[in-house]
Order: structure tokens, then sequence, then C-alpha cells
């Protein structure tokens, strides 16, 4: 029994007899020992978690300046194919480029055959006008001659450039090209080399017109100068010279047997292998065909 006379064993709501806790015998809190916190002293805190705005220095490490990337690489990239035009082959097929030829020249014949014979019309009144005994006289029309034929030829290659880019030409687009100093200094390069390879056995005059097929080509659709348009026609060509041979005996072909139709077939055979001609180009140094 405790002191004040309780049980614990006697307790009901006490079975155990465990004595209970002390009651009250707790101190009080200390009351006045903690600093009041101060007012105002504290700064508000930063908006939206960001340091204020300011010059502050740029992070160590070359790290390029503001402003400070190169620009990207300029070229002469053709441009993505448009809407509804087909894809760049991946290969050159020589049936493929003469249907291709065909088929441009069927879609605009009319034009082809009109350029055509108006340009054999200026060749043969010039022949016939500009001719003279005179030696010195012979050789300055010869040279009109040869340059109005480079002119002709020129044209003829720019109508076969926008056929193969989507383009139906008309009779002025054919002539829609403003390097004119360009084409006839390749054209005369050209001329003379072949001139002399055609003396030294025939041989090397027929190697050299093969390897100079697109002169006209990188000068009018690149805008190659004469020099690097006859490097990089030789290039083009010998990187895929066993087909595009194949291909240039077909054309000869195709103009044999225009010329033997009386001539007539020359307004035929002409536009359609030079649309074929320029479709290999355009394959070979990988641009886009419509």
């Amino acid at each position: 029994m405790t002191s004040g006379g309780y049980d614990p064993d006697k307790d009901p709501q006490n079975p155990g007899g465990y004595p209970p806790p002390p009651q009250g015998g707790y101190p009080p809190p200390p009351q006045g020992n903690y600093p009041p916190p101060p007012q105002g002293g504290y700064p508000p805190p930063p908006q939206g978690g960001y340091p204020p705005p300011g010059n502050y220095p740029p992070p160590p490490g070359d790290y390029p300046q503001q402003g400070g990337y190169p620009p990207p690489p300029q070229g002469n990239y053709p441009p993505p194919p448009a809407f509804g035009e087909s894809p760049m082959p991946t290969q050159l097929s020589v049936g493929t480029a003469i249907g291709y030829g065909f088929d441009k020249f069927k879609e605009n014949a009319l034009v082809w055959v009109g350029i055509v014979l108006v340009a054999a019309i200026i060749q043969g009144v010039l022949n016939f006008v500009l001719s003279s005994d005179n030696v010195v006289l012979s050789l300055i029309f010869s040279v009109v001659v040869g340059v109005v034929a480079l002119l002709i030829q020129a044209a003829l290659v720019r109508g076969a450039l926008h056929e193969v880019d989507g383009i139906k030409p008309g009779f002025g687009s054919f002539f829609q090209f403003g390097n004119v100093a360009a084409v006839i200094i390749a054209g005369i390069l050209v001329g003379i080399a072949t001139s002399i390879g055609f003396v030294l056995l025939v041989i090397p005059g027929i190697v050299i017109t093969f390897f100079t097929w697109w002169t006209f080509q990188f000068v009018i659709d690149r805008g190659d100068e004469p020099i690097p348009a006859i490097k990089a026609s030789a290039q083009a060509i010998a990187s895929n010279g066993g087909t595009l041979f194949v291909l240039a005996l077909a054309l000869v072909g195709i103009n044999i047997v225009g010329a033997v139709l009386i001539g007539i077939g020359l307004l035929v055979s002409i536009p359609i292998t030079i649309i074929a001609g320029t479709y290999a180009y355009r394959v070979t140094v990988r641009g886009r065909v419509a």
C-alpha cells in the first residue's frame, strides 16, 4: 500500500498493480530566454527563384561569343524537288535517258522543232552571205559563223536544262544565259583541242569530244568559267565513262538516222539527243530531274 491509503493491488482500474504516473510533476518551460525575432531585418526572397538582372561575366571556357558562329557553307546545291517532281534516279540508264529525251520532246515538240529550224536557217543564211574569195575576209566570216554556231548550241543546251528542271521552254527561254563570253571562250577552246586531236590520227579528237561533252552544261547551269567547266566535264564523264560512252554512241546513231531522212529527221533527233545528254548530266552530277 502506498502513502495516503492507496493500494494499487486493490484498484479495479489497475489490475496489474502498477503504480500510477506522477501527476503534475513536470517543470514548466522557461519563459523569456529566447531572443525575439528581428523586425524587418530579413531581406525579401527573390521573385521566381532567379537572380536579379545584370551584367554578369560569361562562364569560364572557350565558348563562342554571341553572334560569332560561322555562316553555313554556300555552294551550288540543287534545290529540293518540288511537289509532283520525280526523285532523282540513283543510276544512269541509256534506255531511260533516251526515253526521257523523247518524252520531253513530245510534250513540247512544236517549240523544239521551231528553234532547230530557225537555227538551221540562220546558219544557212550566214554561210551564204558571209562568203568571200578574200583570205582575210573569209577568215573573219568563218569566225563570225563559228561564234553564232556556238551560241546556237548554247541556246539548245539552255532549253534542255529547262526541260530537266520541269519547265517547258518558250522561244525566248533558249537564250536565257548571261555568261556569253564564257560560252564563246569555252567553245573556242574545245574546238581548238578537238581539231588538234583529229589531226593526231582522229582517235584523240574523239576522246576530247567525248570528255568535253558537258562543257556548256557546266558553264550555263553552274556558272563555271571555261577552264573549270572543261575540267568538270571531263571529271564527271570519267566517273561513269562506260555507260556514258554507250549513250554517246546511241545518240550519234540517232542523229545519223535523222540526217539520212533528207535532213528533216534532224528536227526531231537533235532535240531528243540534247535533252537525253542533259538528263545524263543531271543524273551524273546528282542534280534534280523533273
